[in-house]
């Protein structure tokens, strides 16, 4: 039987993994709500499904929503 090499992305590996899981697992409830909140509170790209004739509208709402931005 041939033995399944893990493979790890660019600049991870075993032992990064290990301090990964072991930060997670050791953490608590609320500093894990902390970074949760953290996080979502970040203003980011989402990507979402939308009908194809809504389309055009919502490119109107983003330019007006930039548009606001660069004002306020």
């Amino acid at each position: 039987m041939k033995k399944v090499r893990n493979r790890y992305p660019k600049g991870w590996s075993s032992a990064r993994t290990q301090r990964v899981l072991r930060h997670y697992e050791a953490q608590s409830e609320a500093a894990a709500e902390a970074e949760d909140e953290a996080a979502f509170g970040r203003s980011s790209p989402s990507v979402m499904l939308v009908p194809a004739k809504l389309v055009p509208r919502v490119r109107e709402l983003i330019v007006k929503y930039r548009q606001r931005k660069k004002i306020g």
